[in-house]
């Protein structure tokens, strides 16, 4: 079941059904998906981005990654069943492959986070099977060289998931672009989390996670880097959600 919110669709499951779901893909070997993990920031960039929808439109999973998405969900009387954290998810992910055998590769992050999430990662589950990591230097959508370079590094691993840290929407269009011609079986989007992992950027406490005020930690860690999309970005998704609840009294 998917549910609407501001136009965009949400699949309604938990945590454990999504990993579930993602690694029978994978150990299947079906036809090559993907996976969103939309938020508010994300609900906000397709309200006019023609691109970005088709993105959506066509992704296998599509998974509430932010509480605001719990919330709007509630108020618009279509509850979610949890939270899907990406961080969470990546983790999770990485432990469930190490258990079946399935091969991971690490694709973009800040300059040494996949390396370090790998390392972490490794650590906790040494049966993982990390199939390589890379980090693709500032720009390089832009130079061709550098995109055959990625593509044919990753072909090479032959990964059963590939998680994908370019930040929104560039990691969707480098997925979009090249999940089918790779083969891989599920790609994921997961923003910041390989630096979250390595511990190169702080994660918000549980407490905050929880409560939904995990923005409002990385806003003050952050601020100039993250002050926009949180003060405008929200704002506007309360709005959209709003709008969303008049019209559906309306009708």
């Amino acid at each position: 079941m998917r549910i609407n919110i501001c136009g965009v669709q949400v699949d309604d499951y938990s945590l454990d059904q999504v990993i579930e779901q993602i690694i029978a893909h994978a150990k299947s070997r079906k036809a090559p998906g993907y996976v969103v993990t939309p938020n508010a920031q994300h609900i906000v960039m397709l309200q006019n981005n023609d691109r970005f929808q088709q993105i959506y439109q066509q992704a296998t999973l599509s998974v509430p990654d932010g509480v605001s998405l719990l919330w709007a969900a509630e108020f618009l009387g279509t509850p979610l069943q949890g939270r899907v954290n990406g961080t969470d998810l990546f983790e999770q992910l990485c432990q469930a492959a190490a258990e079946v055998g399935l091969k991971v590769f690490f694709l973009g992050g800040r300059p040494g986070a996949a390396e370090g999430a790998a390392q972490v990662l490794t650590t906790r589950h040494p049966k993982l099977q990390i199939a390589g990591t890379y980090c693709p230097p500032y720009g390089f959508e832009a130079d061709p060289s550098e995109r055959e370079r990625i593509q044919a590094v990753v072909a090479a691993a032959a990964p059963d998931i590939l998680f994908v840290g370019l930040g929104a929407p560039k990691q969707e269009y480098w997925i979009a672009e090249h999940y089918q011609q790779l083969g891989i079986p599920i790609s994921i989007g997961i923003g910041v989390s390989f630096e979250f992992v390595a511990g190169t950027v702080q994660r918000a406490p549980k407490l905050l996670q929880k409560t939904g005020l995990e923005w409002a930690f990385r806003l003050v860690t952050e601020p100039k880097r993250l002050w926009k999309r949180y003060v405008f970005g929200n704002s506007l998704f309360t709005w959209l959600v709003l709008k969303q609840k008049l019209t559906l009294k309306t009708n």
